[in-house]
C-alpha cells in the first residue's frame, strides 16, 4: 500500500536500520503538469520494508509519502529521449508499483545505479514483477519510448530483475497472425476513481493558488508575487504568512491574503469579483470611479447568491444611476447562470465575459471593472513572516496628521516606499514595557476592518509605535465634515465595517476597552476600521484611566465599568451601541448637554440616547440591545453583524432589478 502524508502511527520504516538515504529529487504524479514546480527535493529513504521520502533536512523531516517494497513490480533507469529535466539532477530513474510510476532524479550516474541496484535487491523475491516495462517517461498522456495512450499498455522492453541496468530491446511481435498466439493483449481497462484515489496518495496534495496582487517582499526570505501569476504553497507557516515556490523553483515567505486558491468557482481570482462590498459602498465606488460601464460583482445580502452592480450615465433619466442586477440559477442540472432570461452560462465568469460584449437586455454593457484593479492592495500581518521589530533609520517622517492620548501621530513611510502612520509615544504616556510585550500579539490580530499594526521601534526613546495609513482620517471627523451626505444605507454599512472588525477581536478574546467614533478609521476606498484596540490598558494618565477623571470615557462606558472598572467584549458592546448613535446622528456628542457624574446617574436610572432621526425603530432597536444594564443580555457582536446584515438585507431586496 501506498501510505501518503496523513498516516497514522508512527513512521514503521525509521523502526528498522536505514539501508540508503539520500537526498533526491521527485518529480510530482500530476501527470499532466510537468512544470519546474513539481520537482522536488525529497529526503528519500531505503529500508527492507518501504522507500519512504520526506520534506526537510535529513535531521528534521515530515514524511510525505511512502511505498511498500513488496507493491513494486519494476525499478530501472529512464532514457530521456530527448525530454528536457527542468531541476538540477539530470539521472533520473523509475519505481514502478502498483498502478503508478514514480520518478526520481540522482544527482550522478553512480548515485542512481546504488538506488536502482539496492531497491532490486530488496524486491527481488516479489511475485509481481513485470516482464516488460516502459524505458522513458509517461509525459503529457502519452509514453515517450512507444508513443502509447494507455497508463496500463504492456511494457516496449524486457525487464531483467537480476542482471546489471543495461537491458535489450524486444523482437518485434507480429501482428498478423490468424491464429492470434502471438497477438499484443489488449489494455486492461481504464482506472476507476478509486484506483485513481490510492495512486494520488503517494503524492502530496499540491495546493495552487493564484496571486491577487502584486507583492513586492521586503527581506530575503521573501517571494515576490506577481498578480495573476500561480504558485505552489510549500507550508503554511500561520494563518498570516506561507511559504510558496513559483513556476522557476524559488521559494520564500507570501502574505495569506494576497493569494487565492485556483479551483472552479473560485471568484476570487477575478478583478471585478469584490467579496465584503454591501450595495451601498458599491454606490459609493462606482460612483467615484465615474465610468460608463463601470461594475462589479458582489456577494447578495441573501447566502451564496451574488449581484452585479452596473454604473450608467445614459440610462434616461439624463444623470448617471446605478442598477443592480441579481445572478439568477435555473432550476435544472448542471445549474446554469443568468442575468437575462434568455442567455444562460455554466459558471458566473462565463456570463460576466458575455455581458462584457453584449448588454443583452441591461443598461449597459459591463465595461470597466471597478474591483481589485487599481485598488490598494490588503495589509499584511507586519512587512514580513515573523518582522515586528522595525528599524527606525529605515523610517521617513513626513507631515504630522495628529496628537492623540500617546503622543503626536506623522504620516511616514518605511523604506522609502510603504506608507504608514507613526505613533511617537510621549515619554510618560504609557506602561511602554508592558506594550512592547503584547505587541506581538497585537501584530497577529489582522482583520480587514482592523486598523494594522506592522510593527515597533523599542530601541530608543521615544518608541514607534508603526500601523497602516487610513488616507480619511478618524471616522468621528468625516461623518461630521460630510453631514447631511450620507444616506441611511450608508451609516448602516459603516456600523456594519465596525461591527465585524469587533466580531473578529471577540472571537481572539480581545477587549478594545475604549471603542468610540474617534478610534476608528476611514481609508480611500471608505472602508472602516477599528482603531487602538487594547491600547487604553498601558495608558498611565489618571484622568483617562479613572471613572472620576474628565477624560475617562463615560458616555461610551456601561455601569460595570464605570462602577467597578470590569472590562469585557459585553462592555464593547455596549459601547459600540453608543458609536452607532454617533455615526446616525453623523458626529453629535452623546449626552452632550450633561457632564460625566450626571451621565453616571442618568443611566443608573435607566435613561438611554434618543433615537437619531436617521436611525429607523429596527435599527435603534440594535442599540438599545447594546444597552441592557445586565451584560449577559447584551447581544454578542456575532448576533449584532447578523442584526445589521439583516437591516441590509431587508433594504436591499426590494430594489434589485431584471433586465428589461
Amino acid at each position: 500500500m501506498v501510505d501518503g502524508r496523513n498516516g497514522s502511527g508512527p513512521d514503521t520504516e525509521m523502526s528498522s536500520e536505514p539501508i540508503l538515504e539520500d537526498v533526491l529529487i521527485k518529480r510530482s504524479q500530476q501527470k499532466k503538469r510537468t512544470s519546474p514546480l513539481n520537482y522536488k527535493e525529497r529526503v528519500f529513504v531505503l529500508t527492507k520494508t518501504k522507500l519512504a521520502y520526506y520534506e526537510g533536512k535529513p535531521e528534521r523531516k515530515t514524511r510525505k509519502g511512502c511505498i511498500d517494497l513488496q507493491k513494486i513490480k519494476c525499478v530501472e533507469i529512464v532514457k530521456n529521449g530527448g525530454v528536457i529535466i527542468p531541476c538540477q539532477n539530470k539521472y533520473p530513474f523509475q519505481v514502478v508499483y502498483e498502478t503508478s510510476t514514480l520518478y526520481i532524479f540522482a544527482p550522478s550516474n553512480e548515485k542512481r545505479s546504488v538506488w536502482v541496484q539496492s531497491l532490486k535487491e530488496e524486491i527481488k523475491q516479489n511475485t509481481l514483477v513485470v516482464a516488460k516495462f516502459h524505458p522513458e517517461f509517461w509525459q503529457d498522456g502519452l509514453w515517450q519510448c512507444c508513443r502509447q495512450a494507455d497508463k496500463l499498455a504492456p511494457g516496449c522492453e524486457e525487464y531483467n530483475l537480476f542482471g546489471d541496468i543495461s537491458r535489450k530491446p524486444l523482437p518485434p511481435i507480429p501482428g498478423n497472425d490468424t491464429a492470434g498466439k502471438f497477438r499484443r493483449p489488449p489494455p486492461p481497462p481504464p482506472l476507476s476513481d478509486e484506483t485513481e484515489a490510492m495512486e494520488e496518495q503517494v503524492e502530496e496534495k499540491e495546493e495552487i493558488v493564484i496571486a491577487l496582487y502584486d507583492f513586492a517582499g521586503t527581506e530575503s526570505h521573501d517571494l515576490t508575487l506577481v498578480m495573476g501569476e500561480e504558485y505552489v504553497i510549500v507550508e503554511k507557516c500561520d494563518v498570516h504568512w506561507y511559504k510558496a515556490r513559483n513556476k522557476y523553483g524559488e521559494e520564500g515567505y507570501v502574505p495569506s491574503n494576497y493569494v487565492t486558491a485556483k479551483k472552479s468557482g473560485n471568484l476570487d481570482q477575478f478583478v471585478w469579483y469584490c467579496k465584503d462590498v454591501n450595495r451601498s459602498k458599491a454606490e459609493q465606488l462606482l460612483r467615484r470611479v465615474d465610468k460608463g460601464g463601470g461594475f462589479m460583482v458582489r456577494d447578495s445580502s441573501s447566502l451564496g447568491s451574488y449581484t452585479v452592480s452596473l454604473y450608467t450615465k445614459s440610462a434616461g433619466e439624463g444623470t448617471p444611476s446605478i442598477r443592480h442586477y441579481h445572478i439568477k440559477e435555473t432550476q435544472t442540472i448542471p445549474v446554469q447562470y443568468y442575468l437575462a432570461e434568455k442567455h444562460h452560462f455554466n459558471s458566473i465568469p462565463e456570463l460576466i465575459e458575455y455581458h462584457q460584449h453584449n448588454a443583452a437586455g441591461l443598461v449597459a454593457r459591463l465595461r470597466y471593472p471597478v474591483g481589485k484593479e487599481g485598488s490598494s492592495a490588503p495589509t499584511t500581518a507586519g512587512f514580513s513572516y515573523e518582522k515586528w521589530e522595525i528599524n527606525p533609520s529605515e523610517l521617513t517622517f513626513m507631515k504630522e496628521l495628529g496628537s492623540g492620548q500617546y503622543g503626536v501621530v506623522r504620516l511616514g513611510k518605511w523604506r522609502a516606499q510603504h506608507k504608514v502612520a507613526i505613533k511617537a509615544i510621549r515619554q510618560g504616556a504609557m506602561r511602554e514595557e508592558d506594550f512592547i510585550e503584547e505587541a506581538r500579539v497585537m501584530m497577529n490580530l489582522s482583520h480587514p476592518k482592523l486598523v494594522q499594526l506592522y510593527g515597533v521601534c523599542t530601541q530608543q526613546k521615544p518608541i514607534y509605535i508603526v500601523t497602516e495609513f487610513m488616507e480619511l482620517g478618524c471616522l468621528l471627523n468625516y461623518i461630521r465634515q460630510r453631514r447631511g451626505s450620507f444616506t441611511s444605507a450608508t451609516l448602516l454599512s459603516i456600523c456594519q465595517d465596525v461591527s465585524e472588525g469587533m466580531e473578529y477581536l471577540e472571537k481572539k478574546g480581545f477587549i478594545h476597552r475604549d471603542l468610540a467614533a474617534r478610534n476608528c478609521l476611514v481609508n480611500d476606498s471608505l472602508v472602516v476600521k477599528v482603531s487602538d484596540f487594547g491600547m487604553a490598558r498601558y495608558v498611565l494618565d489618571d484622568q483617562y484611566t479613572s471613572s472620576s477623571g474628565t477624560k475617562f470615557p463615560v458616555k461610551w462606558s456601561p455601569p460595570e465599568v464605570f462602577n467597578f472598572c470590569k472590562y469585557s467584549s459585553k462592555s464593547d458592546v455596549w459601547s459600540f451601541g453608543v458609536l452607532m448613535w454617533e455615526v446616525f446622528t453623523e458626529g453629535k456628542m452623546p449626552f452632550e448637554q450633561n457632564q460625566n457624574h450626571e451621565v453616571v446617574m442618568m443611566i443608573m436610572q435607566g435613561h438611554r440616547l434618543y433615537r437619531p432621526k436617521k436611525a429607523t425603530h429596527n435599527i435603534y432597536n440594535i442599540m438599545q440591545l447594546c444597552w441592557h444594564e445586565k451584560p449577559k443580555e447584551r447581544p454578542s457582536f456575532a448576533q449584532i453583524t447578523t442584526m445589521i446584515k439583516d437591516a441590509v438585507e431587508e433594504e436591499d431586496s426590494s430594489r434589485e432589478e431584471d433586465p428589461s
